[in-house]
């Protein structure tokens, strides 16, 4: 019997600064609401922050994970079979993945305030997307997963 992979998963949320960014909106909107009174002050604090922190927390919520044979990154699931090598990239070099040396074509699933990245190529001959992009702050954890999980779904065909 062989035990399966270890799934992995990560959630790609947002910095911290960015919930002390939704209260300083939510204390700006009680501030444009100030001259109409107290209640209404307190009611643009509570909703401005609460709107903003809603934002925030929905950016925040995006998930990669590789179980069952599949990449599920953000909305996108795709076997692990039709996925290539995947390439860790420093700081520097997700940068340039990003900007100078993206393809147009190329699945994109990026957080810039995530500094490294990983960069999976796709082998399937129908899908004319070259590669993954991914944002994650384990990128040498996740190509390990995909590794795994493509090693475990070539031993069940065979």
């Amino acid at each position: 019997m062989q035990l399966s992979a270890q799934p992995y998963e990560e959630r790609l949320t947002a910095p911290r600064s960015w919930w002390l960014i939704s209260l300083l909106i939510g204390v700006s909107v009680a501030l444009v609401l100030l001259p109409f009174g107290t209640l209404p002050m307190l009611a643009g604090l509570a909703g401005g922050t609460a709107a903003t922190a809603v934002v925030v927390s929905s950016y925040g919520s995006v998930r990669i994970r590789v179980v069952g044979g599949l990449l599920i990154a953000g909305e996108a699931k795709i076997p692990v079979t039709a996925l290539g090598e995947a390439h860790v990239l420093d700081a520097e070099e997700a940068r340039a993945w990003r900007t100078h040396k993206a393809d147009t074509r190329a699945f994109l699933l990026l957080r810039a305030y995530i500094p490294g990245a990983l960069r999976v190529e796709v082998t399937d001959p129908e899908d004319p997307t070259p590669y993954l992009y991914l944002s994650t702050r384990e990128p040498e954890r996740l190509a390990e997963a995909l590794r795994t999980a493509r090693a475990a779904a070539a031993s069940e065909t065979a």
